[in-house]
């Protein structure tokens, strides 16, 4: 049920490059955004000293850094840069993000043709058959509304069963894809669980589960990100400000409100995204530091360092 204090909120949120969830979003599908390729950032690992001969016994065993590729909607289109930082500075990786704002998992499967946000160069199969990446990261917050073409108008408000029975084969499908491309090398998923949704929340419970399901199914993992963004012990209620956290308390910037010991999510006027710099037109990374992508970036690189790929 509609709350009266989100009227405002909704009107702010729905912007171009917006992935929000209102029943009543627009009837056509925005033209694709003409963003470049995507974004390749390399860094090699260091060699360790035992590297070109026999390792001493006992000594630790190399770390390999590795491949990561990111892919999402709007919530990785602004989280991209932050994340890229924190994987090269902890993992070392080498990282690529092509995240493209306002899709779904349907917008990054082959053989959707035209009716598709993303360009068949930075589909997810064709990145894995060209970078050969050890993870790939999908952030989507679960495009409810039939923005974007390939969701063939199905929407959560006008058809929920349908909705979810859709978005699980489109998980199913997007999975077989990637990990056709990847071949014998077939890279780990990291489906990145959402934070709470205000308006439907129930929505965002069960499409978390479905990344549950499908990452048991095939052997992949989830970054409960989500959970960094919701209070403690209430794991589906939105809030706009949380405790600073004590690495938020040594890096003040973080801490947007030290003197109440609490940091800024959201902006007044955005209750989806966690960038606290207002949405644009035109799809970008965020520019201001954010703590709520911070968390978010943050979970997402501990889960990668502590899971194997395959």
């Amino acid at each position: 049920m509609r709350r009266p204090w989100l009227v405002a909120v909704l009107t702010g949120v729905l912007l171009l490059g917006a992935c929000s969830d209102p029943s009543d979003g627009p009837e056509k599908a925005p033209p694709t955004p003409d963003v470049p390729r995507a974004a390749t950032t390399h860094q090699r690992s260091q060699a360790s000293p035992g590297t070109g001969s026999q390792a001493s016994p006992g000594a630790a065993p190399e770390v390999v850094a590795p491949r990561v590729l990111y892919l999402g909607d709007s919530l990785a289109m602004e989280a991209q840069r932050v994340l890229g930082q924190e994987l090269r500075r902890d993992l070392r990786a080498t990282y690529t993000s092509a995240p493209y704002s306002g899709t779904t998992l349907c917008d990054y499967l082959e053989g959707t043709g035209k009716k598709s946000l993303v360009p068949d160069r930075d589909k997810a199969a064709a990145l894995v058959r060209a970078l050969h990446p050890d993870y790939v990261v999908m952030q989507f917050w679960g495009n409810a509304w039939g923005y974007t073409w390939c969701m063939d108008g199905i929407s959560h408000a006008g058809a929920p069963q349908r909705y979810f029975s859709r978005y699980r084969a489109d998980l199913r499908r997007l999975t077989g894809q990637i990990a056709a491309a990847g071949g014998e090398h077939r890279p780990r998923i990291v489906w990145v669980a959402q934070g709470p949704d205000p308006i439907t929340p129930d929505r965002v419970r069960r499409v978390n589960q479905l990344y549950e399901e499908q990452a048991a199914a095939s052997g992949d993992v989830v970054a409960d990100a989500g959970a960094t963004v919701a209070p403690a012990g209430a794991r589906w209620s939105w809030v706009q400000y949380l405790p600073c956290t004590a690495y938020e308390k040594e890096h003040p910037v973080y801490c947007t409100q030290p003197d109440r010991d609490r940091t800024a999510l959201h902006l007044d006027k955005d209750y989806l995204h966690f960038c606290l710099a207002p949405t644009t037109s035109t799809p970008r990374p965020c520019p201001v530091r954010s703590p709520g992508i911070l968390r978010i970036a943050r979970e997402i690189t501990r889960v990668i360092g502590r899971t194997p790929a395959d």
